[in-house]
């Protein structure tokens, strides 16, 4: 048996208090518990506590410690159980009172795999350019099972994808306007993959790329790519030179007639 001989509020942490005990040497310092254990074990100065009582009150101290730890953690942002269960395993807490707490979180709303993906999608398309793909991607790496990733990314309407992607596109069209219209097709829809969209949505989304004003800056973009390729043959003459000017206008993704038509205003 021990006996309880004080009890302190912690200078650090207000809401923890340091238990002194006497266990026939005279007065030590015991061991330290939560406001809520203090509380509901109804500790006091004189209290005599068997070691059954004192293990029961540890582990009860202990798993209120891991509880705020999880909760400290879920104050910066929403998190997915497999955040929180990683999160207390780097900080070295027993799998036991992780289970406990991971139990509670969830019991009293903390915790919820499904809305945290709802506002997780939700976030992500509203800050950045990201499709399903990657956003299921990223889902999974955070433990979230991929029915209530896909339950979710099914509730956004193919329409609104192609917007997404387009109103990027509009965006991104103001920029490469020297490459040739094919070399930006290509260098769009490898950048559209990489974000993880789909074949479908890209596919729709480009279906508006060619129209007139794509055919003034293709001619803009051949012009100003044609005289940086014309002064690096300028050495060549006759049809050596205009075999070469076509060979390195084609594979800048030019059309052979719009090629023709450039050399030709030479």
């Amino acid at each position: 048996m021990v006996a309880i001989t004080k009890i302190e509020v912690q200078k650090k942490n207000k809401s923890r208090y340091s238990i002194f005990v006497n266990r026939g040497n005279g007065e030590e310092y015991g061991f330290s518990v939560d406001e809520d254990v203090l509380v509901k074990y109804r500790l006091h100065k004189g209290q005599e506590i068997n070691e059954k009582e004192l293990r029961a009150l540890i582990e009860a101290d202990e798993e209120r410690k891991v509880y705020h730890l999880a909760i400290h953690y879920l104050s910066y942002r929403m998190r997915s159980r497999k955040e929180i269960r990683d999160y207390l395993i780097r900080k070295e807490k027993d799998e036991k009172y992780i289970d406990i707490t991971i139990k509670k979180l969830e019991q009293e709303k903390w915790l919820d795999d499904r809305e945290f993906t709802r506002a997780y999608i939700q976030s992500k398309q509203l800050t950045q350019v990201k499709g399903p793909m990657k956003l299921k991607q990223e889902l999974m790496m955070k433990g979230v099972n991929e029915e209530i990733i896909d339950a979710h990314l099914m509730e956004i309407p193919f329409e609104e994808w192609v917007g997404e992607v387009r109103k990027w596109i509009e965006k991104k069209e103001k920029q490469d306007i020297r490459l040739s219209q094919r070399a930006r097709k290509d260098k769009l829809v490898g950048q559209l993959y990489t974000k993880g969209y789909t074949e479908a949505i890209i596919s729709e989304a480009l279906s508006t790329f060619e129209n007139e004003d794509h055919e003034r800056e293709e001619w803009k973009a051949i012009c100003y790519q044609g005289e940086k390729i014309r002064k690096k043959y300028r050495h060549l003459h006759g049809w050596e030179f205009q075999q070469k000017c076509k060979q390195a206008l084609y594979r800048k993704g030019f059309s052979i007639d719009l090629i023709e038509q450039f050399l030709k205003e030479e």
